[in-house]
């Protein structure tokens, strides 16, 4: 079989796989992987980050594209030809969830990457057998053979009706690169295409981005709901070589009819996300360690950036250098949260950015297509009984229930109970002492 040559698929993205948490006593359904697969959310244990993109171009074929970066792949010329080259591979699992995680297909390429100067991504794409009016998870094993590295994901699609994200894709307007992530920025210009047909219309409905944050996870309170009402609805006359850009913040829905309430999103988060570069953005994820009304305090002071640096240091004790490490962590797990939970909102806003910035990447991680659960070791507790010793391990789990999203397919909420022992009020207070908390390193870094 031979890979398709780029088309400029989208969205399908999955975060690669990391995952997300509330305490449960309960194992998750239907488990594809029975390993820990907690290394998908610690950037320290992947080499290799692909993104991953599916359009079902028809009604028995979808098409998985797997973006690699130059930088992430690791060139040699041992090999015959003598030239910088990677050797990698794609092994591909689809499983039909709605006849029960059967296998679908499956699919497998070896990869030799002759390095390109000035090429700044590969693009493969893949096709696979699909029928109408199913449920599917691919499970993605990204390899490089000669660093004998493994990158595993699980990009969910469904083939259920024509008109949801799965049956568009966007692509730069300019290069023509598949955007294979649902983020663009202000003054990036870009199509939208729809694969079904040839609409005479699409309408882009405007949402406001949501400034929440989650509850801690001890308090058990109704969800808060998903906005649902656009702010305004823009019609334009299709065309799949239309240039396209927003020029602000936002969440933009592109439907083919007015009276079908699914389609495509692209959000824009603003120009340095995943990162932050303002003390205006960077006081905002502390309302997790402090009052809320203490961080509009610190913003609305005549230098927000004076009391950002302020607070660090109180934090380190007055050591600068102790509070610079605190910012590159906090700050580090900000950007990770982004980048691997981003949904409707920015990844640190949402309940498993909440937990990754506070607790840190999970120890153990199991997912299901319901769920994710994330473990945290705590101190390993030894016992004697007379010449002979034990030692038990023993976690604290959080688990993540995927929820239904009209925007994305990457929500997940914090399944909470009254009864958990999450160690939060330790947790933050640890930070607010300088301390980066951890369940199994309690005091110190």
């Amino acid at each position: 079989m031979k890979i398709i040559p780029e088309k400029s698929f989208l969205y399908g993205v999955l975060i690669t796989g990391i995952v997300i948490l509330a305490y449960s006593c309960s194992t998750p359904k239907t488990v594809f992987d029975s390993k820990v697969l907690s290394y998908l959310y610690n950037p320290l244990k992947n080499n290799i980050n692909p993104r991953y993109g599916i359009f079902n171009e028809s009604e028995s074929m979808s098409v998985l594209s797997v973006k690699l970066f130059p930088s992430e792949l690791f060139f040699t010329e041992a090999n015959p030809a003598g030239v910088p080259m990677a050797q990698m591979f794609i092994a591909v699992k689809l499983y039909n969830l709605s006849l029960g995680r059967t296998i679908a297909d499956t699919a497998f390429y070896d990869l030799n990457i002759v390095k390109e100067p000035g090429k700044e991504e590969y693009i493969y794409q893949i096709p696979l057998n699909v029928r109408k009016g199913n449920e599917y998870m691919a499970e993605v094993k990204t390899g490089d053979k000669i660093r004998q590295v493994i990158i595993q994901a699980f990009v969910p699609f469904n083939t259920l009706t024509d008109y949801n994200r799965y049956n568009f894709f966007a692509r730069g307007h300019f290069a023509r690169n598949s955007l294979l992530k649902p983020v663009v920025r202000k003054d990036e210009f870009f199509n939208v295409v729809y694969g079904r047909s040839r609409p005479d219309s699409i309408f882009i409905s405007v949402y406001p981005l949501s400034e929440e944050i989650p509850y801690p996870p001890s308090m058990v309170l109704p969800e808060r709901s998903v906005v649902t009402k656009p702010d305004t609805v823009v019609a334009l006359t299709y065309s799949d070589t239309l240039p396209l850009m927003f020029p602000r913040k936002g969440i933009f829905l592109f439907r083919v009819s007015r009276e079908v309430n699914e389609g495509f999103t692209l959000f824009n988060f603003g120009d340095d996300f995943p990162s932050m570069t303002t003390p205006e953005e960077m006081l905002k994820p502390l309302a997790y360690i402090i009052p809320a009304s203490r961080v509009d305090s610190m913003a609305a002071a005549p230098k927000p950036k004076m009391a950002l640096d302020d607070f660090w240091l109180n934090c380190g004790g007055g050591n600068v250098e102790k509070a610079r490490e605190l910012i590159r962590i906090y700050y580090t797990r900000v950007l990770f949260a982004n980048y691997y939970f981003t949904s409707w909102k920015e990844g640190w806003r949402t309940d498993r950015g909440m937990i990754y910035i506070i607790y840190g990447p999970p120890d153990k991680l199991y997912k299901s297509n319901e769920a994710e659960t994330w473990g945290y070791r705590k101190p390993v507790m030894q016992s004697r009984w007379g010449s002979r010793y034990s030692v038990k391990e023993d976690y604290v789990f959080f688990t993540f229930k995927k929820r239904e999203n009209i925007f994305t397919d990457n929500d997940y909420f914090l399944s909470r109970s009254e009864t958990s022992v999450t160690y939060w009020d330790k947790a933050v207070q640890s930070w607010r002492k300088g301390v980066v908390f951890r369940l199994d390193n309690p005091e110190g870094i």
